[in-house]
């Protein structure tokens, strides 16, 4: 049985790209796509409480910076500690490995509790600070205050889901992601109308089912015959392998982190120019995209273990080749949030609302922001895609060029003559500038590749993990 569960990451390094990635992104596209619904629901359901969907939407679009906050925390730990995980395996280093897993669980229990300590006591400033109003307040903080006493779980379901599938599981994961999204459709609409608990149910809804999957996540890897699997003590701190994993996940962390800021900033702006409903319509807006952007997340999922293993195991063609296959797939997953988003804004924005003047704010901004959002494809793979191969440096500045170097000073300076619309313009100029910048950079590291023999030692490439 040992052997079996220990078989599966080695297929990573011999099997055809192409069935590969199929096998690895299929169910993490699922999975992503599910998460993304995961949120959908949620909207849907809070946007059309009676009396107060309008107001509830803006509410819980005001929660954003602060959820990515905290989104940021859980990657900081799981995305760095996945990445080392595939490349240790494909190093055939297990015991390494293995003391990834003990310090995912210490990691994420000490930062998800921090972090609810040091905000809970201030949520209302902080909420009014990310653009609360008097009418939104009380429906932000409501979904908040729940969220955050279950930040914690919410960090370790998610990290341990990522060890599930870089570790060679991903239908594991997909199914777990799954449970999530349909036991959420469930209880929403029973804690929301039937129990009377507004947007309160759904952050309670949210919470419940992280922590039943939670629950699974640490059965499955309490098994001892699985390749990775807890040992004792449970909670164990290796600082050699946590400094490694958290070097890899600086450059995800400080991607939320930016995306926070950048959705502190959009909200002020927004409120600045359009006030509350237009925060409104731009919760809808990143509703939406997100749906597409999560396609191209499971796409990253799926190049993650394939590109991590192989560039351990110094087969620099077949890295190559993920990357090419994947970034194709990405940019015709990004052009159909385009057309959709050109071609039948005012339907995809009713979805999670019957207000006419929300509909036109929010199908105005959808055709604006996603002008030039076909390209952002592309830059997904390509900043995820350094973040396989350790290259943290190059990771960190893909990451942070869209959104801190061009996003935000567009977004202070174009409302100054464009107003309300000068926020939305200045999601596709960043998008254009992005592109740019990643193709240059993979195409360096692609020259680099073509004079690297399969098997040579890949340190002149600038890579961080070590064996």
């Amino acid at each position: 049985m040992a052997a079996r569960s220990g078989a599966a990451p080695t297929e990573l390094g011999t099997r055809k790209i192409g069935t590969l990635l199929r096998q690895y992104a299929v169910p993490g596209i699922i999975a992503q796509t599910a998460a993304s619904l995961y949120n959908m629901v949620d909207s849907i359901y809070i946007g059309h409480i009676p009396g107060v969907g309008s107001a509830a939407i803006s509410g819980l679009a005001v929660t954003f910076p602060l959820m990515n906050l905290s989104s940021a925390m859980g990657t900081l730990v799981g995305v760095g500690a996945m990445t080392l995980i595939s490349v240790l395996l494909g190093q055939k280093n297990y015991g390494a490995a293995q003391k990834v897993l003990s310090n995912v669980l210490t990691l994420n229990v000490i930062i998800g509790i921090i972090f609810s300590l040091v905000t809970i006591p201030f949520l209302d400033p902080i909420l009014r600070f990310f653009g609360a109003s008097d009418n939104t307040l009380p429906y932000a903080r409501s979904y908040m205050l729940i969220i955050l006493l279950g930040n914690a779980f919410t960090h370790l379901y998610f990290g341990f889901n990522g060890i599930i599938r870089a570790s060679g599981h991903p239908k594991v994961a997909m199914n777990l992601t799954l449970f999530t999204v349909l036991s959420n459709a469930i209880l929403d609409p029973v804690f929301i109308f039937v129990f009377g608990m507004g947007i309160q149910g759904a952050a309670l809804a949210t919470v419940i089912c992280q922590l039943m999957a939670l629950a699974y996540t640490m059965y499955f890897l309490s098994d001892k015959s699985r390749l990775l699997h807890f040992t004792r003590p449970l909670f164990q701190l290796d600082w050699h392998v946590a400094k490694q994993s958290l070097a890899i996940g600086v450059g995800p962390f400080l991607m939320n982190v930016a995306a926070s800021m950048v959705a502190l900033f959009i909200n002020q702006q927004l409120r600045k120019y359009g006030g509350d409903l237009a925060i409104g319509a731009y919760g809808i807006i990143n509703r939406l995209t997100m749906l597409f952007i999560m396609v191209c997340m499971g796409f990253n999922q799926g190049l993650q273990p394939i590109a991590g293993y192989n560039y351990g195991a110094r087969q620099y063609h077949r890295v190559k080749e993920v990357f090419i296959l994947t970034a194709k797939w990405e940019v015709l997953v990004t052009t159909l949030c385009f057309l959709m988003s050109e071609l039948v804004p005012r339907s995809a924005v009713s979805l999670f609302t019957n207000d006419p003047e929300l509909v036109d704010f929010a199908a105005r901004g959808l055709r604006i922001m996603n002008a030039a959002v076909a390209l952002v494809g592309f830059g997904m793979v390509t900043g995820n895609f350094f973040q396989c191969l350790g290259m943290v440096r190059k990771s960190i500045f893909l990451s942070l060029s869209r959104q801190l170097l061009f996003l935000i000073p567009l977004i202070y300076t174009l409302p100054l003559w464009l107003k309300e619309a000068g926020v939305w313009i200045s999601f596709p100029i960043s998008d254009l500038l992005n592109v740019i910048v990643s193709a240059v950079l993979i195409v360096r590291l692609f020259r680099k590749f073509d004079r690297l023999k399969d098997g040579e030692n890949p340190d002149i490439l600038g890579s961080t993990i070590q064996s």
